[in-house]
Formats: C-alpha cells, sequence, structure tokens
C-alpha cells in the first residue's frame, strides 16, 4: 500500500490547542454551565477528542460531565459496501434522557457519520437535545447536517484526505491534508495508521 503524502498541515498543536479551548467556553456558554449535558465522542478519535473537552470543562466549571464513546460501524447507510467494517466498543455509560448530548468528532464530511452517531444515541433514550462539536469541517456535505461548535474551516478537494493526528496514537498532533490515491475510499484513519513521524494517515 503505498504511503500517503502530506500536502499541507492546516492546524498544528498550538492551534489545536486554541480551537478546544474555543470550543469548550463556546458549550458552556450556549448551555448556561454543565449541569445537564454529556459527551459522546465518535471513535476513532472523536472519543479522544470528547475525553479532553471534558478535561477542559472540568477545569473551567468544576464539575466532570459524562462521557461516553460510540461506535458507529453498522448504523452507517453504507456499510454494506464495506466487507469488514472495523468494529469497536460503544460505551454510553450514563442516561441520554434528558440530558444535551454533545457529539465529538475530529472532521465533518459527508454527514453520513453524524446522522449513522444520532441514530445510536437515539437508541439509549431521548435527549433534550444533541449538539455537535467538531474539530474540522472540511465540507463536501451530502446530508442537511451542520455543527454547532467548529474548531476551523478548511476547504478540500474530495480527492483528499483531511486528517487529525494526535500524539497518544499517532506520535504527533496536528491536522494534514494528504493526497489520496485514485479510487482510495475517502474516510477514518484508524488509530495508530500511520508510523510516528510517516507522512500520512481522516476522520
Amino acid at each position: 500500500m503505498a504511503e500517503l503524502q502530506t500536502k499541507s498541515v492546516v492546524m498544528d498543536a498550538a492551534a489545536i490547542e486554541r480551537a478546544l479551548t474555543r470550543i469548550t467556553h463556546e458549550i458552556l456558554e450556549n448551555n448556561k454551565g454543565a449541569q445537564n449535558i454529556a459527551l459522546a465522542g465518535i471513535i476513532t478519535r472523536g472519543d479522544l477528542l470528547a475525553l479532553e473537552l471534558a478535561r477542559r470543562i472540568e477545569e473551567a466549571e468544576g464539575l466532570r460531565v459524562p462521557v461516553g464513546s460510540l461506535d458507529i460501524s453498522f448504523y452507517r447507510d453504507d456499510v454494506a459496501l464495506h466487507i469488514a467494517p472495523e468494529v469497536h466498543a460503544t460505551n454510553i455509560p450514563f442516561s441520554v434522557d434528558g440530558r444535551s448530548i454533545i457529539l465529538v468528532d475530529d472532521v465533518l464530511y459527508t454527514g453520513r457519520t453524524i446522522r449513522a452517531a444520532m441514530d445510536a444515541i437515539m437508541d439509549y433514550g431521548r435527549p433534550a437535545a444533541i449538539q455537535l462539536a467538531v474539530l474540522v469541517d472540511r465540507g463536501h456535505r451530502e446530508l442537511p447536517i451542520r455543527a454547532d461548535y467548529v474548531g476551523k474551516n478548511v476547504p478540500s478537494s474530495s480527492q483528499e484526505h483531511v486528517r487529525l493526528f494526535l500524539e497518544p496514537v499517532d506520535g504527533r498532533t496536528s491536522v494534514e491534508i494528504l493526497q489520496a490515491a485514485p479510487g482510495e475510499h475517502i474516510g477514518s484513519a484508524p488509530l495508530g495508521a500511520t508510523p510516528p513521524g510517516a507522512k500520512g494517515s481522516e476522520a
């Protein structure tokens, strides 16, 4: 398999840090605090971002908000196109009923992942509201879905990957645009998809 080549770095670690700080304050402002919110991160990197947002919310409010993770593999409307989708464990260790659920993902693209995540959440109960926080919105929407909190809008070609790398799993922290191979599926990168320092590894 050919190594993916980085075309540009659109967010470095400092820019990601600033974006997460801003998103944290926007969530708290829009929800009038953290009393009735819970975070649900979409695997594979949205769940890591959700944990980081929860840490920042606790620092700001002195309140630990519930955090869960969602594997939406079998909720996607294109699951039949993937012979063996990678399956992870969903973990929602709180009641969603009556709460404002903040879905967290790394890169917003077609909107199909978010639609699947909303279906998954609704299987757990009836939230008061569902909001969406993403680090990057790259456009190319195929469904009428819009994020409530966006770290950065990144214009991109449909023939490019836009991917978040995080130090604990990738060996570096950045958002990068990478050139896709002809006919390659544009989608989420598995954890540890690219060795530290290598050119490559979207969500």
